[in-house]
């Protein structure tokens, strides 16, 4: 309390004095409450590369990967499996498993638009190349997991990286207004290492990107792997058919070109998707 007026007056904090009572008052089941929970959020990534026996990721050598494209979000899944994907080319070689306060991954392999999971894909015919559709929510103390039990996995020479993700046009930084903006549009940012043409412009400054697409990159950089993500800004949240055509110029990328299917066939399977997405909506309804 000031004694005069103009008296500079330092108020007390209890900002330090709370987290030693909270130490001090944790009992033995706070503490196992806790450990439970430290558990229950682990990541479990499990691989089918060999023999078709499900192994933990971290018990097995790590395999050449030359080509992986990672994509993030309902949308730039549904991309993948409309333009990329396809069941004669490709089979599933893993499935992380992940429970936050978001998501909950689902054990199958035959999942839904509108489902939380995170698939691995090889192609047939180049095992060295990877994707991954990841459509669950990775939370902030999880990504660290996801990366070093996915990329650990994966001999880090010869490597390129492709990201898709997608972002509210609302985060986009611009001088201009984003009313005005020709929603959907891509941005690409990539490492220093990425030396190819990228497919749209570059992400100005200040703009910065988030979570687990921001996890990948800096993952990349840190370990000197050319990668380059791109992020489509968009201003429909849930799965919608311009949103996922929006990433329709990758398809001429030199990392994409080779393994786009027929695009009359992807049509139709964009559509299906999209039916089964309102199919699957309409019994909630």
């Amino acid at each position: 309390m000031a004694t005069f007026f103009g008296e500079v007056v330092v108020a007390p904090s209890r900002a330090g004095v709370d987290e030693e009572e909270e130490a001090r008052e944790e009992t033995p089941e706070d503490r196992e409450i806790r450990r439970e929970l430290e558990k229950k959020r682990e990541i479990d990534v499990l691989w089918t590369l060999k023999s078709g026996a499900s192994t933990e990721s971290s018990a097995d050598e790590p395999f050449v990967c030359s080509k992986f494209i990672v994509a993030i979000g309902h949308n730039a899944a549904a991309f993948l499996s409309s333009f990329i994907l396809d069941s004669v080319c490709w089979e599933v070689v893993g499935v992380v498993r992940l429970w936050n306060e978001w998501c909950r991954t689902s054990n199958t392999t035959n999942v839904l638009p509108t489902d939380s999971f995170c698939l691995f894909y090889r192609l047939i015919s180049d095992p060295t190349v990877l994707l991954c559709q990841c459509s669950c929510y990775v939370a902030e103390d999880q990504q660290f997991q996801w990366l070093e039990k996915v990329f650990g996995r994966m001999r880090k020479e010869d490597l390129q990286v492709t990201i898709l993700s997608t972002c509210p046009v609302a985060d986009y930084k611009t001088q201009e207004s984003t009313l005005t903006l020709p929603s959907p549009f891509l941005k690409a940012l990539k490492t220093k290492e990425f030396k190819e043409q990228v497919c749209c412009p570059l992400l100005e400054q200040p703009n910065i990107v988030q979570d687990l697409p921001a996890a990948v990159l800096s993952y990349c950089q840190v370990w000197q792997i050319p990668a380059v993500l791109y992020q489509c800004y968009t201003d429909v949240i849930k799965l919608d058919t311009v949103t996922i055509e929006a990433f329709k110029p990758l398809l001429s990328s030199k990392i994409l070109k080779s393994l786009v299917k027929d695009v009359s066939e992807s049509t139709k399977i964009l559509k299906k998707l999209l039916t089964t997405n309102e199919t699957h909506n309409n019994i909630y309804i």
